[in-house]
């Protein structure tokens, strides 16, 4: 998995553990992320895939690649990563929080309650990266506990409480991920 940063980690991780659960299908996630934002995430991308190409290791069976919209828009960023990977002859899943992925963790409040005892506001979509970062850390507070960094320390419980049928109604960035990770999942459950 190459992430953005140790946000992506977190929830993409968890995502992904958690599908493994369910499908009885066992993972072993190797992290890589950077530091610096979208554009800093998108030119170390670049460096990876070339050390990738070039290395004698055995290749992954997929890679995951979890790097923010930062409000260019999920079908923008999309194109751009995908234009990066074309070539790549590895199965690919591509996960694209939009606008943010702190974003995520606030959309099912029965989940943030089950996790941390108290629900949150699901909040609306708008561009803003500190918002999501802001409103994750006070939804923490108001369950009376202390965002040691900035809440995001909570991803795998909510993840794991988390409906995601009905998130995939709730977010369409969130939808998208989940229908590809299924796919990816389903097929290697059936091997």
């Amino acid at each position: 998995m190459f992430a953005e940063d140790f946000g992506h980690e977190a929830v993409i991780g968890a995502l992904l553990d958690r599908h493994a659960r369910e499908f009885e299908v066992q993972i072993t996630l190797n992290k890589y992320s950077v530091r610096g934002g979208h554009g800093q995430a998108v030119s170390e991308f670049k460096k990876y895939l070339c050390d990738l190409k070039r290395s004698s290791s055995p290749q992954p069976d997929l890679l995951v690649v979890a790097i923010d919209s930062n409000c260019r828009g999920f079908n923008d960023c999309y194109k751009e990563l995908e234009s990066i990977v074309q070539d790549l002859p590895i199965p690919r899943l591509l996960a694209i929080p939009d606008p943010h992925i702190e974003r995520w963790l606030l959309l099912d409040s029965a989940a943030f309650k089950a996790a941390l005892g108290k629900g949150c506001n699901a909040p609306d979509l708008k561009c803003d990266r500190a918002r999501y970062k802001t409103l994750l850390t006070q939804a923490v507070r108001e369950a009376g506990l202390t965002p040691l960094i900035g809440g995001i320390e909570h991803a795998e419980d909510i993840i794991s409480a988390m409906d995601l049928r009905r998130m995939r109604k709730g977010d369409r960035s969130l939808a998208k991920f989940l229908e590809d990770r299924g796919h990816i999942f389903q097929e290697w459950a059936s091997r």
